[in-house]
């Protein structure tokens, strides 16, 4: 059975625009504030003790996201509800997260669009008929760590990926298949988790590229 929330790719891995990737950097600074880079991890702090990390990096929209979150862990545990209007805003806030990512991350040329719009990187979600699972819900950041740490690892190696990917489109104006196909691999990875987590899907996320 297919993952109820996927990344649909348009691979891009040549004639790549060498002007817009050398200030890639500066270009997505807009979309970073509104939902942010990279940002899940594993975090150690004994004053606060958290297990998963939301700092900065999931910008405005995302922290309003993640609050809302928060609201709706009671309301699914509680009640098993998960209003619609928070649903929708979640929804929205993951598809622009996507092409902001993909766009830094080099995967894609084309600027991104504030807020909806088509583009060579998308997210779909195909909400399930089935009742809320309160348990996983309950248990959500107890069940997320296994994926946050072996995230971290993959994320680390996708910046190093993308950074020599970043000199190859410079020099020769191609981003290398295999480089390409593991920075891709990591955005589906990187969002179905973060899906998980935001409790819009209830189905454990794969440990898997595809």
């Amino acid at each position: 059975m297919a993952y109820p929330l996927s990344v649909r790719v348009e691979p891009q891995p040549i004639e790549r625009d060498r002007m817009s990737a050398a200030f890639r950097l500066f270009l997505a600074i807009p979309h970073l504030f509104a939902v942010g880079g990279i940002g899940l991890g594993v975090a150690v702090n004994s004053s606060r003790r958290d297990l998963v990390s939301f700092g900065g990096e999931t910008g405005l929209l995302g922290s309003i996201a993640f609050l809302l979150a928060v609201f709706s862990w009671f309301t699914i545990v509680l009640f098993s509800e998960h209003y619609n209007a928070i649903r929708r805003y979640t929804h929205f806030y993951l598809r622009w997260r996507v092409r902001a990512l993909a766009y830094l991350m080099l995967l894609a040329d084309r600027y991104p669009p504030f807020g909806d719009g088509p583009y060579p990187i998308a997210l779909t979600f195909e909400r399930p008929d089935t009742p809320r699972d309160r348990l996983t819900v309950g248990l959500r950041l107890l069940l997320v760590i296994p994926h946050a740490i072996v995230l971290f690892f993959v994320v680390c190696a996708w910046w190093v990926t993308t950074i020599v990917a970043w000199f190859l489109i410079l020099i020769t104006g191609r981003y290398p298949q295999g480089l390409y196909n593991f920075g891709a691999g990591a955005l589906r990875w990187l969002i179905r988790v973060e899906a998980y987590i935001l409790l819009l899907v209830d189905d454990y996320p794969p440990f898997s590229l595809t």
